[in-house]
């Protein structure tokens, strides 16, 4: 079993609230838009950490983190990327890559909006955790917490944190 903590969009912003659930995790995973790296610094002294970059990571982010980060836990293919959209909406980078071969779970970030769905035509599930971090227009920080045991996801939760302002 694995207790997975994913966030995104945390725009240079990490504080103990963010820090007490990488605690209770196994893996933290950040779907982009990290901002300062003294954030994935904190998270990587704490749990391993899997991350790509966002449309606003500079070039030492980039060169830390790619662009997409596709990787197996167990039976679970994962694809992660920053800009990827959403079933029936995917974005154009990616829409033939994940068509012809779709992870079990496809991970997006940049909208700032917490969203969970099943996509039946590629038989994935997509998430996006929100914004953890303060900047945007979201008025609740939000992150998601799932279970992998057995090559199944389990036990998805919908974290909020304190309000952004």
């Amino acid at each position: 079993m694995k207790k997975i903590l994913l966030l995104s969009d945390t725009h240079s912003y990490i504080d103990d609230q963010i820090l007490k659930f990488v605690k209770q995790a196994d893996e933290v995973w950040h779907a982009g838009d990290i901002g300062n790296l003294k954030v994935t610094d904190a998270i990587k002294a704490l749990k391993p950490l899997r991350a790509v970059y966002g449309n606003i990571d500079d070039a030492v982010a980039r060169s830390e983190f790619p662009l997409d980060n596709k990787f197996s836990i167990g039976d679970v293919s994962v694809w992660m990327t920053h800009i990827g959209g959403y079933p029936n909406k995917y974005n154009q980078r990616i829409r033939e890559d994940i068509t012809k071969n779709p992870p079990k779970i496809f991970i997006s970030g940049h909208s700032h909006i917490l969203k969970v769905q099943y996509d039946k035509t590629l038989n994935l599930l997509h998430l996006n955790p929100g914004a953890a971090g303060k900047h945007g227009f979201h008025k609740v920080r939000t992150m998601l917490r799932l279970q992998i045991i057995k090559g199944e996801i389990k036990n998805l939760e919908i974290i909020e944190l304190a309000k952004r302002g």
